[in-house]
Order: C-alpha cells, then sequence, then structure tokens
C-alpha cells in the first residue's frame, strides 16, 4: 500500500510542498484568512512570524518572555499571538499559536539563494500538534 493511500485513508490532508534552492520546503497558507508564505522548518521548535506581519495578518500580540534563537541570531525579543485561524490547502485549524520576532536574517538568507522572502516559519510544535508526515520522496506535506 501506497503512503498516500494509507494517509489519505487515515483522514490526512495532503499538501504539495515547493522546495527551495537552501534545501527548505515552502508552503502556502492564509492566517486569519490573509495568504502567506512559510518556510517548512522541522529544526525550528516553535513556528514564528515577522514583526511586521502582525498588522497583515491582523493579528493580536501580547509580550513574552521567550527569547528567541536560530538561523544565526540569539538572545531576540519576542511577542506571541494566539489562537489565530491557519488554513493550507483544505485543511484548517483555529488555534495556531506563533512567536513574533524579527526575520529579517531568515529573509537575507533567502535572498542571498534567489528565493523570495517569506512571512513565518512553520516548526516542530505545529508539526507534532497536527501529526504532520512529510514524504520527502514526493514533496508534499500530510495533515491531519
Amino acid at each position: 500500500m501506497q503512503l498516500r493511500t494509507f494517509l489519505e485513508g487515515e483522514h490526512f490532508y495532503r499538501i504539495p510542498l515547493k522546495k527551495l534552492a537552501t534545501g527548505h520546503y515552502k508552503v502556502s497558507a492564509r492566517v486569519n484568512g490573509i495568504p502567506g508564505i512559510f518556510i517548512l522548518d522541522t529544526g525550528a521548535s516553535t513556528s514564528c512570524i515577522g514583526f511586521d506581519e502582525i498588522t497583515y495578518f491582523s493579528m493580536e500580540s501580547e509580550e513574552s518572555e521567550i527569547k528567541a534563537a536560530g538561523a544565526g541570531a540569539i538572545n531576540m525579543e519576542t511577542k506571541i499571538t494566539r489562537k489565530n485561524k491557519i488554513t493550507i490547502g483544505n485543511w484548517k485549524s483555529n488555534s495556531m499559536d506563533f512567536v513574533v520576532f524579527d526575520l529579517s536574517h531568515v529573509n537575507q538568507a533567502l535572498e542571498q539563494a534567489e528565493e523570495a522572502s517569506v512571512n513565518g516559519i512553520i516548526g516542530a510544535d505545529f508539526l507534532k500538534h497536527f501529526r504532520a508526515v512529510i514524504d520527502y520522496g514526493r514533496n508534499c506535506l500530510y495533515l491531519k
């Protein structure tokens, strides 16, 4: 039995992914009904969105004690935004939290690889919570 047949039989949603020059996967999503582009990053512990995206995605944020680190940057100030609606393909949730911080270093790295900037990162917190399966051979994501 193929992985796709099995997972779709278990009511997982299949989402095609696009591979970037950096080796990351890019996924289109709607957050609070507004379209955005996100990197799928299994190495990122939490899903993140840039400070400059709060208004764009009609989010409400609150102060956070968390200090962010990653992709060459450390000890960055953060905020948090809770219970956002997210839609990826035909899959959706009304309970998506994002850590908000400066993603300019991420977008600078993408720019150096001649890739378009992204609005945020889908991290391991999301992938675990929604029982994600990544089919690297077929470049697709399954979500429950």
